[in-house]
């Protein structure tokens, strides 16, 4: 695995030259019922300080009313929300009591997967946000971090155990478990395909290594069935290697009575490599030009 380790690091440092698009697709059901699903294309570009994203399209439907509307943006994120919406809190804060009840009393009656007045729905805000934390924030090459622990910083708190050899995706891979090394660590058990040849992931899948406890799915009605996450890689031309599919699907269960099906289904696809790194840097003095010499002419 020290040699996984290496190439997974080497890998990381390679990527950074490369640019490319990453579609996703995320969908929240009720049931058989889709509440809200979204695809969303961006553009992932090597920057200095990591990676820069560019949303190019969103196309997204929700349920209400047992019609879908559609929508074309994304909802604000929390830090890109207007000032004003926190003076606004403010305000409410300094209500008498009977304003108080009277707006408890009107929330208990809307229906909690909707608010009339706005576009925002428990299920819209569930697929971006999943997606924003997968994906997105804190997020390597497309994929959120350390859901894989195969990097040399990763792998210092896993036990790995060679499972066999197999045939997988046409190249001949070395089938290896993993789970964290302490038995009370909530980290990630699953398996890794590794190319026997190249030494690199060619397929990795995890669940987590510990149920949530008793307690909090007892007393909190807090459950996550399921979840866990794969992700498949392929070498680039160059022979670079590149995360290209990830995906998971998983259940949500809170307090006995919401309950919904996540399904995420993320490509990474249309790979440029980059030739040329530019860098700014501070004003620049003019350099005036050589003056050339006349030429010599015979004698």
């Amino acid at each position: 695995m020290a040699r996984v380790a290496a190439n997974q690091d080497k890998a990381e440092a390679d990527r950074a030259h490369y640019i490319y698009v990453q579609h996703a697709k995320m969908t929240s059901r009720r049931g058989k019922t889709v509440m809200c699903e979204e695809l969303t294309d961006y553009r992932l570009t090597p920057s200095a300080d990591g990676t820069d994203e560019q949303l190019l399209k969103v196309d997204g439907r929700f349920r209400r009313d047992k019609n879908y509307i559609s929508y074309t943006a994304l909802l604000p994120r929390d830090d890109e929300k207007p000032k004003e919406a926190d003076t606004d809190k403010e305000k409410e804060k300094t209500k008498d009591k009977d304003n108080e009840k009277k707006d408890k009393k009107e929330k208990k009656e809307k229906d909690p997967t909707f608010d009339p007045n706005s576009n925002e729905t428990i299920d819209r805000d569930i697929v971006e946000n999943m997606r924003w934390n997968l994906i997105h924030e804190k997020s390597k090459d497309g994929v959120n971090a350390h859901l894989f622990p195969l990097t040399t910083k990763d792998q210092i708190d896993y036990a790995f155990r060679m499972v066999g050899r197999e045939r997988l995706n046409g190249r001949d891979v070395f089938h290896i478990s993993f789970r964290p090394k302490k038995k009370d660590d909530f980290g990630w058990s699953g398996d890794a395909f590794i190319d026997t040849a190249e030494f690199q992931p060619v397929l990795v899948t995890t669940g987590m290594a510990r149920k949530i406890p008793f307690a909090v799915r007892t007393f909190l009605g807090t459950n996550l069935p399921g979840l866990g996450f794969t992700v498949t890689y392929a070498p680039q031309p160059d022979g670079v290697w590149f995360p290209v599919t990830f995906s998971t699907e998983f259940k949500i269960n809170v307090l006995f009575f919401f309950h919904r099906e996540i399904i995420l289904d993320a490509q990474n696809r249309n790979f440029e490599k980059t030739h040329v790194t530019s860098r700014i840097v501070g004003e620049a003095t003019p350099v005036e030009p050589e003056k050339t010499q006349p030429p010599l002419t015979p004698q």
